[in-house]
């Protein structure tokens, strides 16, 4: 009953879409019809508002973590597993979407930081140097979500390493589109204007 109890927490706080909130709130249009479509920062960011996106990626990161460590505060450790997994799915699959979402980086960055922050700050650190390196988004949430879960079993830590082995599937899923693109080198670089 607990586990159903963050669950559902967890989930809700996920799914609210603050790319689409923001986006409307700042006169900018609707985010699903800028760009890819896609209702994440890096999208944000394709409408030139460079603080939009910057919000975005706080609030998608933040409903992650705020899920996590108040999951943790009132239920322990096996409820922030709950809550953040089911914050992630809830960026994915929003209730007020029709149950369709964004692609989860954010969202999984900031899980990562609240569950075990130096397993966060890694991934957040591999994302960096390859958005630095190719200057391509899609390729560094994929780099960073791929090798967070190696970096959490390395740690001792396997069901944290499980809990993000499963969103790394989601993730790449989510990125089928984005990864077609890649292998045909045609996938935009960071910055470009939809």
């Amino acid at each position: 009953m607990t586990a159903i109890l963050w669950a559902a927490i967890g989930y809700l706080l996920g799914s609210v879409p603050f790319g689409i909130v923001i986006t409307r709130m700042l006169g900018l249009g609707d985010l699903r019809r800028i760009g890819s479509g896609n209702i994440g920062a890096t999208n944000v960011l394709r409408t030139g508002h460079k603080g939009a996106a910057l919000a975005t990626l706080i609030l998608d990161s933040g409903k992650g973590a705020i899920a996590v460590l108040l999951a943790r505060w009132l239920g322990g450790e096996d409820a922030a597993l709950v809550a953040g997994g089911a914050a992630f799915l809830g960026h994915l699959f929003s209730v007020w979407l029709g149950f369709r979402g964004g692609k989860g980086v954010a969202t999984f960055l900031g899980t990562v930081l609240a569950l075990f922050w130096p397993v966060g700050l890694i991934a957040c650190g591999l994302w960096l140097a390859a958005a630095g390196i190719f200057r391509i988004s899609s390729l560094s949430a994929l780099v960073a979500a791929a090798l967070a879960p190696i970096a959490a079993y390395l740690w001792g830590l396997p069901a944290v390493a499980a809990v993000l082995a499963f969103m790394a599937v989601l993730i790449f899923i989510r990125h089928r589109a984005n990864i077609e693109r890649l292998l045909a080198g045609t996938e935009p670089r960071i910055g470009r204007r939809g």
